[in-house]
């Protein structure tokens, strides 16, 4: 019987795509929940190779929106967008449907 693949596994294996990507962490930021954005670049970051693959002021930032995220539930707007270009990503604005 073939090995199922968690749920996970898969989830990290789609977010090698910098599209599949994108649009994770753009829906997240639609929903608004701070913890689901720390999760969110916790898994971007993982399916890019994990913490260890970024540049050390990368990962200190990265340390920092985590650390603000988890203690005030929001961050800088620049730290965000300077850790998503380290991650091939940009923030895009578009009109609401």
């Amino acid at each position: 019987m073939p090995k199922s693949t968690s749920y996970h596994e898969k989830l990290i294996q789609d977010l090698k795509n910098p599209l599949e990507a994108a649009a994770y962490i753009e829906v997240v930021l639609e929903e608004g929940d701070p913890k689901m954005l720390s999760k969110a670049l916790k898994n971007v970051i993982e399916a890019h190779g994990g913490i260890d693959r970024l540049s050390a002021q990368v990962n200190e930032l990265y340390n920092q929106l985590d650390q603000m995220l988890s203690d005030k539930g929001e961050i800088e707007f620049y730290s965000l967008n300077y850790l998503l270009d380290a991650l091939g990503l940009h923030l895009a604005v578009t009109v609401k449907p």
